[in-house]
This record gives structure tokens, sequence and C-alpha cells, in this order.
């Protein structure tokens, strides 16, 4: 727990806020370099040695497979979400008119 400017900072609070970034704006931005980076922030947040020992990665791999620039197998991608906890499911792209 931390403390900025007299507000408690819980770490679930951090996660959620997080995780909230990956489901909203980024995902639907579709850039890979920022779904990565969002990822990366949440891995961080949860414990990268968490996130490592539930997807099946190393730690070291881990942390090369999130860092700026790295560009990740999908199926490495896969195994972080599957270990953050989130659902990566796909519907109809509706088109703006």
């Amino acid at each position: 727990m931390g403390r900025r400017g007299g507000v408690k900072v819980r770490r679930w609070m951090l996660q959620e806020i997080l995780s909230l970034e990956v489901r909203s704006q980024v995902l639907s931005d579709g850039d890979s370099a920022e779904i990565i980076r969002a990822l990366g922030h949440i891995a961080r947040a949860k414990g990268m040695s968490q996130i490592a020992a539930q997807s099946g990665l190393g730690r070291e791999s881990l942390y090369k497979a999130l860092n700026p620039g790295a560009k990740p197998r999908f199926d490495t991608v896969l195994k972080v979400i599957r270990a953050l906890g989130v659902d990566l499911f796909a519907r109809p792209h509706v088109a703006s008119r």
C-alpha cells in the first residue's frame, strides 16, 4: 500500500484501473504495441513472478515479451492474458456509417 497526497493507493485498485485500460481503449484501437505495453503494466502491478508462474513462462522470458518494442508470439500473449484473468474473444466488427 502506498501514499500519494494523503490518499492510500491499494494494490488491487491499481490492478483494476490498469485492467480497465486493456479492456477498453487499448483493445479497441488495435495497436499491438499499446496492447503489449498495457499487458506489461498490469503484469507488473500483479507481480511478474506470479504471472510467470501462472502462465508457464519463465520470469525473464515474461519481461522480454512485455518490454517496449517486443514482438511476442501470439501464444505467449494468450498465456499472459489468461494468467491475468482476462478473457479474449471475438465479435463481428460493426462498421460506422
